[in-house]
């Protein structure tokens, strides 16, 4: 009766919450359409005074074992929740394993721990609405946890066993093999997918650990034995960022991390591999990929970018703002002038600790795809051309900075701020440094880095369409460069 009564009263809480919510969006939306009317063009928009960045207190120190640690107290909601980041990622896991590391991350969790298996894991959390998660990306690996606070010491221990004493029980494992064979399966029924996955296989190469993909045959060749070797090389506490905020008291944070995790001392030495090369691997180029059921194109176009420590950064996201978005050019003059798209965008992507990609396109009738692709080329040679006009650059520097705040809004979004900064080892002022760059923006500036950055000659074109209905053809765009067809088909295993 106890447990069902507290059960009751977070159920109320939460529904408290959710109708609180739903009345603040009542009075925002009905607000919105005399802000609207007072506004009939983007350059009319008047943005309110952007606040300064201000950084909560927060405690930053270092565990014997390697541990780094970061607090910070947010007493607003009797909530608590924390993230541990590890260097791994895909990009270290074997050519013929495609898939290890997304199924170590995703076993670490399922496959229950020493102390406690999945189904003990699933209903304790269950009951104390609280969460544990893992999971491996490209670069990173993460575990986090959600709880309240009057539950801390309880999912604090399973967050804490479930890094440190993960089972990877055989049985999840097979089951997350045969979910992620049903992806493999379905793979080619979105055209957006195949487009996006296809085009960074032309950029980085279908070698690359940044573009390759998961097959039949390497989820076939991962058994259990993997998945432990690739936690026990990653998962250690020389290796481990720690970050927890909310309702909590510093002391008290700090002597149950010790409790948990200050006996952690792995027998492996830690040693993280050098990162991949990345080089552009097509220079130019048009490809397709035939999809005759399609009555529209979808389209990728770019080269590789670059990444955010480059000292031109802010800039190039002063950029991004004057190209994109609802009043960006792209939108204004090919979707909005000249009707030739249903999604167009063109963004200059940068990554932590290797190179993004510059990618343009989007989504047009298949007799309008030839159009939209010299749509697209006229206005990226235009923006390295002639300077922005001084609206537009006024716009796209506050719509940058506006949605740069927002990574700042609460405290547990400063703190994965802090912790990614340290983790890719940025400096910790680049928070002010971002900001007062993209504020000293010119227009300059903008046609500065759109010539040096913007490569042209090097863009590679990717169509994923219905080729009987794109007329004129493609070919009529360049008739020295052959379209290259790209075949889709997902191989058997061996």
């Amino acid at each position: 009766m106890q447990a069902q009564a507290k059960f009751n009263l977070r159920k109320s809480k939460r529904s408290l919450f959710g109708l609180l919510f739903a009345t603040m969006l009542l009075i925002i939306t009905w607000r919105s359409p005399a802000v609207a009317s007072t506004a009939k063009h983007y350059t009319e928009l008047d943005f309110p005074p952007l606040p300064e960045i201000q950084l909560p207190e927060y405690t930053r120190y270092q565990l014997d074992n390697g541990i780094i640690v970061y607090l910070m107290e947010d007493r607003e909601l009797p909530l608590i929740g924390g993230t541990a980041l590890f260097h791994t990622g895909s990009r270290y896991e074997p050519a013929d394993q495609v898939g290890l590391a997304s199924l170590t991350g995703e076993v670490m969790r399922t496959g229950g721990t020493a102390d406690h298996t999945a189904d003990e894991l699933n209903q304790i959390l269950e009951q104390k609405a609280a969460a544990v998660e893992t999971g491996i990306g490209t670069t990173a690996g993460s575990a986090g946890f959600s709880a309240l606070s009057e539950d801390l010491e309880e999912v604090f221990g399973l967050f804490a066993e479930v890094v440190q004493e993960p089972v990877f029980d055989a049985q999840k494992l097979e089951l997350a093999k045969t979910q992620e064979k049903g992806g493999i399966a379905r793979r080619n029924d979105s055209p957006e997918r195949i487009a996006g996955r296809e085009f960074q296989k032309l950029i980085y190469g279908k070698d690359s650990p940044y573009a390759r993909t998961v097959e039949y045959q390497t989820l076939n060749n991962i058994q259990r034995e993997d998945l432990v070797e690739f936690y026990q090389k990653y998962f250690h506490p020389k290796n481990m960022i720690l970050g927890i905020s909310g309702d909590f008291e510093t002391d008290k944070m700090k002597a149950l991390i010790a409790e948990k995790f200050g006996t952690w001392k792995p027998a492996r030495t830690l040693e993280i591999p050098p990162e991949p090369n990345t080089n552009q691997v097509h220079q130019g180029g048009i490809y397709f990929i035939n999809q005759p059921q399609l009555t529209q194109s979808y389209i990728e176009m770019g080269h590789i970018g670059g990444e955010r420590n480059n000292p031109d950064y802010p800039e190039l996201m002063v950029l991004n703002g004057v190209l994109n978005g609802f009043g960006g050019r792209l939108f204004n003059q090919i979707r909005t002038y000249q009707g030739l798209a249903y999604t167009v965008y063109g963004i200059w992507n940068a990554n932590y600790d290797y190179p993004g990609v510059f990618i343009a396109g989007g989504q047009t009738r298949s007799d309008a795809t030839v159009d939209f692709l010299k749509a697209v080329q006229t206005e990226l040679s235009r923006v390295q051309r002639e300077p922005v006009k001084p609206e537009e650059l006024s716009y796209a520097k506050e719509s940058t900075l506006n949605s740069f705040i927002f990574n700042f809004e609460s405290p547990d979004q400063t703190l994965s701020r802090l912790m990614l900064y340290e983790f890719y080892d940025y400096p910790q002022d680049f928070i002010f440094d971002y900001q007062r760059q993209v504020e000293a923006t010119t227009i300059e500036d903008i046609q500065r880095v759109a010539q040096k950055y913007l490569k042209l000659d090097k863009i590679v074109t990717l169509v994923v369409g219905n080729e009987a209905e794109i007329q004129p053809p493609l070919s009529t765009l360049d008739s020295e460069t052959k379209i290259t067809a790209i075949d889709i088909s997902i191989p058997e295993p061996s």
